[in-house]
């Protein structure tokens, strides 16, 4: 009789009961494809008494998380319960301390002490493993660490956050503004009470940050990409761009930069026009897609489910059953200590066109004004969108288009424009991918 594998369940959420679901119902399955059988043991959550819809009655139960790291009948600890911090962190050092292997799905963990982990893991010789953490049931990590392991990759780029996707595509399909169609999406649990994290881009920087170690085999930096969210966008760029060929995404990009002396590393999370023949462009609703671009494989799309029960406990299953076949190998497709340090890549060369939306007085000298400081920073300009009356605050909405420029040249107008009455709102700048 083959040992099972013991697992503890901490966190039981959607994607806890999710697993505890898939395990029970796919039980004999998983056990011939792992090789063992897989057993829960024990499971822990702040709410004992809370009805979750499936019997935890079979596990023992912890009140404290971090004991299940020293448990006897426990090979394996399963950290669902979230943050960077707190409880989630001391339960996978405990985990790791007391020779067990750690499956997670905490990306914003990973993000900031994944290299802390990764090398403890190693020199305690337990498995550390993370796919649910990026993109839902998509296996890109492994796709990444694994299928395209003999390759130099490129670029790594992608949509990463099914809310900001989702929100982005019913503007598309509806006209609404943003405010409306974030507060639909936290109606039917698309978003969180407190959307900050997924609106302003920082769960997707925690997840190009795990990507970009990873496809470059360089030490997380986190607090390099440089990040900015779709709260700021308006029914009125959806329909600007629309008119010019193009949707807006939230795109996170990661490539290293070779313009420098010595390499650097670059990220970033922020809103595009994509043009509609490219394939992020039909990207729509809580999907998410990452693009990995190789040296000897091309262009490789990974597409599907970025969240929800299902399909990230998929995930969570998959790195168990590595694990139960034996499968170790290092959590950055590298050991810890060979993962390059490199600095991040300045910005200010990038060369790109770029889509401007000002917010203007409807009054004589404005355009002038505008165009005044684009030839003085450099900026050639080579559309210019004005649409629909002025609304009640006598504003209106000024769009252009530039020539392919240097990133520095936008920077620039947009510091001559600072201040100037010829504005009642900060600008918005995204760039155009494809061209």
């Amino acid at each position: 009789m083959v040992e099972p594998l013991k697992i503890a369940l901490a966190g039981l959420g959607t994607v806890g009961t999710g697993v505890v679901r898939l395990i029970e119902t796919n039980a004999e399955l998983i056990a011939r494809r792992a090789g063992r059988p897989i057993r829960i043991t024990a499971v822990s959550a702040r709410d004992r008494t809370k009805d979750r819809g499936v019997d935890l009655s079979p596990y023992a139960w912890e009140d404290d998380p971090s004991a299940m790291a020293s448990r006897d009948d426990v090979d394996v600890v399963v950290e669902l319960v979230g943050g960077s911090d707190g409880p989630a962190l001391t339960l996978a050092r405990g985990a790791i301390k007391h020779g067990k292997g750690l499956v997670t799905a905490n990306k914003a963990m990973i993000a900031h002490h994944g290299l802390e982990l990764a090398a403890s893991a190693e020199q305690a010789g337990v498995p550390l493993k993370f796919e649910a953490a990026v993109a839902g049931g998509i296996p890109v990590i492994k796709g990444l660490s694994e299928g395209a392991a003999a390759n130099a990759i490129d670029r790594v780029y992608g949509i990463l956050n099914g809310t900001c996707n989702y929100i982005l595509s019913t503007m598309e399909d509806t006209g609404a503004d943003f405010g409306d169609v974030l507060a639909d999406a936290q109606r039917l649990g698309y978003a969180e009470a407190d959307p900050t994290f997924d609106i302003e881009g920082i769960d997707a920087a925690h997840k190009l940050s795990i990507l970009a170690a990873i496809a470059f085999g360089t030490r997380l930096r986190f607090d390099a990409v440089e990040t900015m969210g779709v709260s700021r966008v308006k029914a009125a760029d959806i329909e600007q761009a629309r008119s010019l060929g193009y949707v807006i995404r939230l795109i996170g990009t990661a490539e290293i930069d070779g313009s420098e002396t010595a390499p650097r590393l670059f990220q970033r999370v922020r809103p595009h026009l994509v043009p509609f023949d490219h394939p992020l462009a039909h990207v729509d609703g809580a999907t998410n897609a990452v693009v990995a671009e190789g040296n000897f494989m091309g262009r490789l799309l990974f597409q599907g489910a970025g969240a929800g029960d299902g399909p990230t406990a998929s995930a969570v299953v998959a790195d168990i059953i590595d694990i139960a076949r034996g499968e170790k190998g290092a959590a950055f497709s590298m050991p810890a200590g060979d993962l390059e340090a490199m600095e991040p890549a300045p910005t200010g060369h990038r060369l790109s066109r770029s889509y401007i939306r000002f917010t203007v007085p409807d009054r004589p000298g404005v355009l002038a004004d505008i165009t005044a400081a684009m030839r003085d920073a450099g900026v050639s300009i080579e559309s210019l969108i004005q649409k629909g009356d002025p609304d009640d605050d006598g504003e209106v909405i000024l769009a252009l288009v530039t020539h392919v420029v240097p990133e520095s040249a936008v920077s620039e107008a947009m510091r001559i424009l600072e201040g100037s009455d010829s504005l009642t709102a900060q600008p918005l700048v995204m760039q155009i991918i494809g061209d």
